[in-house]
């Protein structure tokens, strides 16, 4: 049986991981961490709010992180520094984070899963997309949230963008010289190395989970990629496939697709 621990468990995603976690005959709940409802039980687990020594006290095999991206860098060195395996589904890292953390990861030999997205529905997604750049010579995409997400544009969005652009390096060809009149509209642009070009536009609406659109196009044609998340149920296949890949192996890996 895996040990886990769920940091955000008060959560929406957190608390749905909880769920899944005392679900799953294969895994076992031994800690919970959140800065809200220390004390409270979760099946007769004790929230704590002292992430370190929770951790040396429980002793998990795997975390899985889906807390706030102003504290997920700072909590996966804390994973780290104690070998403890970690699935960060928390979204905000910099490029150069992910760089840092991919060093750590084999510098202590502690393997780590970060996913932008863990709906299969929405990595397939992003494969989809990657292939057709490889055939369309302008693109821009739409990703959609509810209004209680802090960062922006989403990891899903910049996770894709990254995926595109191995498969073509400009993705404004044609385009005249533009004049914003409103700073913004036309979204931020994403580039690797001068490369890219991609317009990202972030919308965020109560009413929306998450959503994005690819919008490839070419003379004469316009190809769209669309994935709706309709519940948060659809991201705990993702994770578990996550938890039990992480048991069995010790790797730095970003990107779900990269374990399917």
């Amino acid at each position: 049986m895996i040990k886990v621990g769920v940091i955000g468990a008060k959560g929406k995603m957190g608390s749905q991981v909880v769920q899944t976690v005392l679900n799953d005959p294969n895994l076992e709940l031994i800690c919970a961490i959140d800065k809200f409802g220390c004390g409270e039980k979760i099946n007769n687990i004790v929230i704590q709010n002292d992430l370190e020594k929770a951790l040396q006290e429980t002793k998990p095999d795997i975390v899985v992180d889906f807390t706030q991206p102003s504290v997920i860098f700072e909590n996966i060195k804390i994973y780290q520094k104690n070998n403890i395996k970690s699935v960060i589904g928390t979204t905000g890292l910099s490029n150069e984070q992910i760089q840092e953390i991919e060093k750590l990861s084999k510098e202590t030999n502690t393997g780590i899963i970060i996913a932008p997205n863990f709906s299969i529905g929405a990595i397939l997604m992003m494969e989809f997309a990657a292939r057709a750049s490889k055939y369309f010579s302008n693109a821009e995409i739409i990703e959609y949230h509810h209004n209680q997400k802090k960062d922006a544009p989403s990891g899903t969005s910049i996770k894709t963008a990254q995926m595109m652009i191995k498969n073509n390096d400009n993705f404004k060809l044609g385009n005249c010289p533009e004049t914003e009149t409103i700073k913004g509209s036309r979204g931020g642009e994403y580039s690797e190395n001068n490369k890219g070009n991609i317009q990202i536009h972030s919308v965020r609406m109560p009413g929306f989970i998450a959503s994005q659109q690819v919008i490839f196009g070419a003379d004469g044609q316009i190809l769209k990629i669309h994935h709706d998340t309709i519940n948060r149920e659809c991201y705990m296949s993702g994770v578990v496939l996550a938890i039990n890949y992480l048991h069995k192996n010790n790797e730095f890996i970003y990107g779900l697709e990269n374990i399917l």
